[in-house]
Formats: structure tokens, sequence, C-alpha cells
């Protein structure tokens, strides 16, 4: 992989994972304040995790750290489990987070194995 194809791959990751972490605080909230909160308190707790590591996962690429694939794989897992749980509801936020959560994790997955390779 050339270095620009892969800044380029980093830069989108990144920006993935914090389009990612916006929308997750946001449907995490929006859960907070329902009038169904205990029916989504899986939904609440999945949308913090997914956001924190997508967090952490940035912050791993913005400095280019050396666990920054691990942390990758890491991300895309929260992601997927996140996304899982946000279809389960019909609410604007839930789909949106949903959406977000898929892309980074399929933008994740791909920087943790062109990386590996």
């Amino acid at each position: 992989m050339t270095t620009t194809t892969h800044q380029s791959q980093l830069e989108t990751c990144i920006q993935n994972c914090l389009d990612c972490l916006r929308d997750c605080e946001y449907c995490a909230s929006a859960g907070l304040s329902s009038d169904m909160v205990q029916m989504m308190v899986q939904c609440i707790k999945l949308c913090q995790d997914c956001a924190d590591t997508c967090t952490l996962c940035a912050r791993f690429m913005s400095r280019n750290s050396a666990l920054h694939t691990q942390m990758c794989s890491v991300c895309a897992e929260a992601c997927n489990r996140c996304a899982a749980e946000c279809e389960k509801h019909n609410s604007e936020h839930c789909k949106r987070c949903a959406q977000s959560c898929r892309r980074c994790a399929d933008s994740c997955r791909q920087m943790a194995t062109s990386m590996a390779a």
C-alpha cells in the first residue's frame, strides 16, 4: 500500500470514528431522555462503549500508535454490536447511529486488515 493511499485511508477512518462517536453519544443521550429508558438500557450501554472505543481508536490512529491496528479491530467489534442493537429500534437517532456504526466498522476493519497484511 502506498503512503498516500494509507494516509487517505487513515484520515477516512479517523473521520468515521469521530462521526460514529458523535452519533453514539447523541443516541445514548436520546435514549436516556426517552420515556422508555428501561427498554433502551442495552442500547445506551452499547452506544457508550462504542463512543469510548471510537474516541480511543481515533486518538491511536492520529498519533500513529503501534497499537492502532488492534484498536481498529476492537472498534469494529464495538461498532457492530452497537449497530445490531440500534437496528432493533425504530427511532431516527438509532437508525442514524446504526448507519454510522456500520460505516465505522467497515472502515476500521479495512484499516486493521490492510496494516496486518
